[in-house]
């Protein structure tokens, strides 16, 4: 049962409308339309905000149409992947240039005409798009926002409410001109980027959206190392358990990729060992050390430092009957 059908029968059961469900959803009644007659893909649940408020009004559980919705879209992509539209570029590239920095703008054109729909141009528009789709998100439950973007763009708020849910589901491959005529067109003031880089700077409409400047860059860094675990550091106190570990025997143990996770010194004397004598370290000794938990290793650590501090009371004692005696 898909989502549109249980929607359908829900409205007959409670003796509601379209129309009714649409006010709901604070959407066009058309959109509802054409939702249910299957003429519009459902849209991702965490991309929308449709399936709660119409759960409430059909008095369904929250997440009933969204799971619905959720399953309905697979099978639909995944018979669509066979053949995928070509993407519809031409005024939306006049767009992207135009909004290009002056002095960037016949080197770009050159670029996107020489390569249409290339590397290049399918990076700035998808980093456009990326950014007014997190506005566009984070705006879409404010009345006041949606208003200000829908006088803009001469649309009613209903409308405005439905093109922002059509425009977080698309991509790169099937945005269409109408949304960005209704989003890029309004909320991108410029774009500028370093061909040398790929650094890109997006100065947003500063009427509509406070942090109005972005800049995103591609650079090369050396990696760096978190901070040293506790184990590790644990381990590392104890000569006699670690056996003097040399430099780069440290730096192999600080590099170990932990996934969140925090060993046990243990975990890195085996590491250390295995490191050392791979060969020689073998499955059983493997095993034999896997029977020993961290609580071993603390209690043989604790006895190594009552040794070492009872040997030095003996050592200090003894200096001290030679000091008298002479």
């Amino acid at each position: 049962m898909d989502v549109c059908l249980v929607i359908q029968k829900r409205l007959q059961e409670l003796g509601l409308e379209q129309k009714d469900l649409a006010t709901a959803a604070e959407v066009t009644e058309s959109y509802v339309s054409q939702l249910l007659a299957r003429k519009k893909l459902p849209p991702a649940p965490d991309r929308t905000d449709i399936y709660e408020k119409m759960a409430k009004v059909l008095k369904l559980p929250s997440d009933r149409l969204s799971k619905l919705a959720e399953l309905q879209r697979r099978e639909e992509l995944k018979r669509g992947l066979a053949g995928s539209p070509p993407p519809v570029f031409g005024e939306i590239r006049e767009l992207v240039i135009r909004k290009c920095a002056p002095d960037k703008e016949k080197q770009i054109r050159a670029i996107f005409e020489k390569q249409p729909f290339g590397e290049l141009e399918r990076l700035v528009t998808q980093k456009l798009l990326d950014v007014v789709k997190k506005i566009a998100k984070d705006e879409l439950q404010s009345e006041t926002w949606l208003r200000s973007v829908a006088r803009l763009s001469g649309k009613s708020y209903e409308a405005m409410r439905v093109g922002i849910l059509e425009f977080l589901d698309t991509d790169v491959f099937g945005v269409s001109v109408e949304n960005c005529a209704s989003f890029l067109d309004p909320l991108i003031e410029s774009w500028d980027i370093d061909l040398a880089t790929f650094a890109m700077e997006i100065v947003l409409n500063r009427r509509l959206i406070p942090g109005y400047a972005k800049r995103f860059e591609f650079v090369e860094k050396e990696a760096t190392h978190a901070k040293e675990e506790p184990g590790l550091k644990e381990f590392l106190r104890h000569l006699a358990v670690d056996g003097g570990a040399t430099g780069e025997e440290i730096e192999f143990l600080k590099s170990l990729k932990l996934n969140g996770k925090h060993p046990t010194p243990l975990y890195y004397y085996r590491e250390l060992q295995n490191l050392r004598d791979p060969l020689h370290f073998s499955e059983a000794s493997v095993t034999m050390h896997k029977r020993r938990d961290a609580g071993d290793l603390d209690k043989q650590m604790h006895l190594d430092s009552r040794k070492k501090a009872i040997q030095q009371w003996a050592n200090n004692k003894t200096i001290h009957r030679k000091k008298r005696k002479s």
